[in-house]
């Protein structure tokens, strides 16, 4: 690795996401690989979490055992959990030059809690929008999945499920529409990805992605 961090474009804010068993994570690890390689100083995170009270937030969140939980409820505290992220890691990173690399991020409440959920979108957007103020990603890679084949995975692969996980196929299948829909809003930030392929020919395109938004990676 080169002993001084390449300069990132800016702002070097990237999002991965995607229903649950698309794959993100694995591809996150990824970049967040690629990119250190490449001479980069990465900060690679997660939501909810990433800090210690996030962290708090987190286990409440996918806690099964919490099946009352509101809607509202979740909104709101994905929207806390956001905000101390954004406050604590995402900011000062990205003011040092850092390249941050966020697994899930204000995609996800807007598909799981306005698609999904049918909390009005103009609330969701309003929650948002107070937890992160400009602190926004410049790309954001939506890794697109059948739900049905996602859950075969997770299955296969013996996770257990969180509380996001047991709503159902029906739930997965409306935050796929969600997050598809936001591709279509916004295609110069959210990119989709045929996530149904191998690990290494979706992170061809993840890589292909990455250069044409300003990133060096050398030979990777």
């Amino acid at each position: 690795m080169p002993t001084a961090s390449l300069a990132a474009p800016t702002p070097a804010f990237i999002t991965v996401e995607g229903i649950d068993g698309c794959g993100k994570s694995t591809q996150a690890a990824r970049i967040v690989s690629a990119l250190e390689q490449a001479g980069y100083d990465v900060l690679a995170l997660r939501e909810p979490g990433g800090v210690v009270i996030s962290e708090k937030i987190r286990a409440l969140l996918l806690d099964p055992a919490h099946a009352e939980m509101s809607d509202t409820c979740e909104l709101l505290l994905y929207a806390a959990a956001r905000a101390q992220l954004v406050h604590e890691r995402i900011e000062p990173a990205l003011a040092a030059g850092k390249v941050v690399v966020c697994d899930r991020f204000i995609d996800s409440t807007t598909c799981y809690q306005s698609f999904a959920d049918g909390i009005d979108r103009a609330s969701v957007d309003a929650a948002n929008a107070i937890a992160v103020g400009g602190c926004r990603p410049a790309l954001t890679l939506v890794f697109d999945i059948d739900p049905a084949i996602a859950a075969e995975r997770a299955q296969a692969r013996g996770d257990a499920a969180d509380r996001m996980e047991t709503k159902g196929l029906a739930f997965q299948e409306r935050v796929a529409a969600g997050f598809r829909a936001i591709a279509k809003e916004e295609p110069s930030r959210v990119r989709l990805i045929d996530a149904a392929r191998s690990v290494e020919d979706v992170f061809s395109d993840v890589a292909a992605e990455l250069v044409a938004a300003g990133f060096s990676l050398g030979g990777v």
